[in-house]
């Protein structure tokens, strides 16, 4: 009989020992399944954009023969820098200086003409048709003197404007002919850089432009290096690109130490205010085929997912364009552990709270 009451309460004990333990087991489920929610953050803030950008000489041309002939003389070199006017290229003359002699001989002969004739007229011997005559086949004389100078005169290459040379694309004795590319020469001293704008960011940018004085933009280099000097936007194009949905636009940079050359690459930096933003964080979100969602926990506290469009990235931060509103709550944590239209329970976060504790700065 003892023997019997002392199984039954070891049965006993182990019952309420395992009720105990699922109990406990179930309060640790139940704490474990509670997930951290907070809000967009509104707040205003600046975004910086980036756009691929093509550097650009503020004059960039082809040298050209204006002349045939074979080239005689090269004055400079490749990567030279040159002054306007200094004499570059000289085609051999021979053919012209004959010409213009031959010319200046016949403006010789036809001046020693119209003075006989003039003489013949002073005195009533032939008539002032005669003279008249005369005197214009003296202007003709004197105008193809004028012509044969200025064939000799594009023998000679001189530099339009100060610049850099770039690589002869003739050598010494070629034989060349009317229009054959010599060298380009560029004009660095500033440079123009084209990038392409969207639609949408076009239009804050000319919202904003006048009031934020946001003409000023920055250059990060190929080296991911910012330039030193800042840039300004003096030009947007006329038509937006319907291919694109972008328009171009054009800053100026100075290039005082000639580092930036014609044909580099780099990407501009736009900086544009944003009026009531909203902000959240980057481990809120998630992609499915290149689109980006969140999870929204409903009034029902069940999970949602839903699109949004993002404006600008920053580190660790993505502002909204479209999806959200302030009031919505979102899934902060726990993304892959969620299931659609699963009833949750979370602890909510002050949306301050947790974007300040991502170590960022955004004003």
């Amino acid at each position: 009989m003892m023997k019997r009451v002392f199984v039954l309460t070891l049965v006993s004990l182990c019952a309420l020992l395992g009720y105990t333990s699922c109990t406990h087991k179930e309060e640790e489920k139940e704490e474990e399944v509670k997930y951290q929610v907070t809000s967009p953050l509104q707040r205003d803030t600046t975004i910086t954009n980036d756009y691929v950008s093509q550097i650009h000489s503020i004059q960039h041309i082809e040298l050209r023969a204006l002349e045939k002939g074979y080239l005689e003389k090269i004055y400079v070199d490749e990567g030279q820098y040159v002054k306007k006017g200094q004499l570059m290229f000289k085609i051999l003359p021979i053919q012209y200086q004959a010409e213009l002699l031959k010319a200046q001989a016949e403006a010789n002969f036809v001046d020693v003409e119209f003075k006989n004739t003039k003489l013949l007229a002073d005195s009533n011997i032939v008539s002032k048709n005669e003279l008249a005559l005369a005197k214009a086949k003296l202007d003709k004389a004197k105008a193809e003197v004028s012509v044969a100078q200025i064939h000799l005169g594009f023998t000679e290459v001189r530099a339009p404007f100060d610049g850099i040379m770039d690589h002869f694309q003739v050598r010494l004795g070629s034989l060349i002919n009317e229009g054959d590319l010599l060298t380009t020469l560029s004009d660095n001293s500033k440079m123009w850089v084209y990038f392409n704008v969207p639609e949408a960011e076009y239009l804050n940018y000319k919202t904003h432009a006048q009031e934020e004085n946001l003409q000023h933009v920055n250059l990060l280099m190929a080296n991911q290096r910012v330039y030193d000097h800042s840039g300004v936007v003096q030009a947007i194009e006329a038509d937006f690109n319907n291919e694109t949905g972008n328009i171009a636009f054009r800053a100026t940079f100075p290039n005082p130490n000639g580092l930036l050359r014609h044909g580099e690459t780099g990407n501009i930096q736009m900086t544009l205010p944003m009026k009531n933003a909203l902000i959240i964080p980057q481990k809120a979100t998630f992609e499915v085929l290149e689109k980006k969602y969140v999870y929204i926990v409903d009034k029902d506290n069940k999970i949602r997912s839903r699109e949004i469009t993002v404006a600008a990235e920053m580190p660790h931060i993505f502002v909204v364009r479209s999806g959200l509103t302030k009031d919505d709550k979102i899934l902060l944590e726990g993304l892959r552990q969620v299931k659609e239209n699963e009833k949750i329970q979370y602890t909510f976060v002050k949306p301050a709270s947790v974007i300040s504790n991502l170590s960022l700065y955004a004003e």
